[in-house]
């Protein structure tokens, strides 16, 4: 399986696009500055090993406490309540617990992801559920989440409207990730059943993150809607540019091993496209999924190249950029929006 190349529209380099990921990648850096302290003050309220395994995952220590340099999360949901609050009219500073508590939220939904998925590696290490156990890593999540809400609480201007929307969204993501699982089950998964999912488990905390930093700034109600929908719509290109990245990313990049998620016959959707095709690529696809044991890396490999063939691959990057567009249609006549569409551009052309 190869590595994302220039070619690739999802993971272009040419030099105007470099310079647009070097400014998302400063935006993301002054997110994770404003909020890295508050981040900290929450995880450091927690008791004994809820602590130990909350910084753990967050890459600030290893497995014992002892600081790391561990690769962190790109931050890009802090990022996004930031810049919404700044395109609504109000000092990011004024969102930064709003952008902590959506930060502590996707991070339960990881923690919690990687014990349904079974998967054993996050960003380059063993996940918190193979080093503590799955008890335990569940307990870790919760704590993650009641920290989320509690951070939230001290908002200055959306406590009660932010808590209740940050819910919601929590609620939108269980049932995304129940339909998920779901699927593992099912012997056909259609496209719309996957894009539904998508919206409900891959949209919904990235819309809620722009209408938190809207809230924020005490936005009209159609500005606060206008910005949920821009993230949605950005949500819908992140996930399928994960997809891709979980068939054809270079692992030193994404901390996961190469073609893990066609080991485990995940139904992506570059993969349910491939075996929508009715092609004779998609065929053999679907007679290598029927296999009830994973695929071995030879046939992950075969896999991967299938579902290029049947056109997939092809599929879900022209869709990343389709849903792109749209999300950028959202910000138009906003004049303070930079930040919004310089990480939107960030989200489908980046290789991690």
């Amino acid at each position: 399986m190869s590595s994302s190349t220039a070619a690739d529209p999802a993971f272009g380099t040419d030099r105007p696009r470099r310079h647009s990921l070097a400014r998302a990648a400063r935006i993301l850096s002054r997110a994770q500055q404003s909020t890295r302290p508050l981040l900290r003050a929450a995880i450091d309220t927690l008791p004994g090993q809820l602590r130990l395994m909350a910084g753990y995952h967050l890459g600030w220590w290893d497995a014992d406490g002892v600081p790391t340099v561990a690769e962190a999360g790109k931050g890009l949901r802090p990022a996004l309540v930031l810049a919404a609050a700044r395109t609504a009219g109000c000092p990011p500073s004024d969102a930064v617990h709003a952008a902590a508590a959506v930060e502590l939220v996707h991070n339960f939904t990881l923690v919690h992801d990687d014990i349904m998925d079974g998967d054993p590696v996050r960003r380059g290490r063993p996940t918190v559920w193979r080093v503590w156990g799955v008890d335990d890593a569940v307990l870790a999540g919760d704590a993650l989440h009641s920290l989320a809400v509690w951070t939230l609480a001290d908002a200055p201007a959306a406590a009660l409207p932010g808590i209740a929307r940050l819910e919601e969204a929590v609620i939108e993501l269980c049932l995304g990730q129940h339909h998920d699982c779901a699927f593992e089950t099912i012997a056909e998964v259609s496209v719309e059943q996957c894009l539904e999912t998508l919206r409900h488990k891959g949209s919904a905390l990235l819309g809620c993150a722009c209408a938190l930093g809207a809230l924020c700034a005490d936005a009209p109600p159609d500005m606060v809607e206008t910005l949920d929908r821009f993230g949605r719509e950005l949500g819908v290109a992140f996930q399928l540019v994960d997809d891709l990245m979980g068939i054809w990313g270079d692992p030193a990049r994404t901390g996961k091993p190469v073609g893990s998620d066609l080991m485990r016959h995940k139904r992506s959707l570059p993969v349910v496209m491939a075996l929508e095709s009715a092609s004779p690529a998609g065929r053999e696809l679907a007679e290598l999924y029927a296999c009830d044991r994973p695929l071995d890396g030879p046939s992950a490999a075969r896999a991967a190249d299938l579902v290029a063939r049947a056109g997939g691959k092809r599929w879900a990057q022209a869709e990343s950029i389709r849903h792109l567009r749209a999300a950028q249609s959202c910000l138009a006549g906003y004049r303070n929006a930079h930040d919004l569409l310089e990480l939107a551009e960030c989200v489908v052309h980046r290789d991690r």
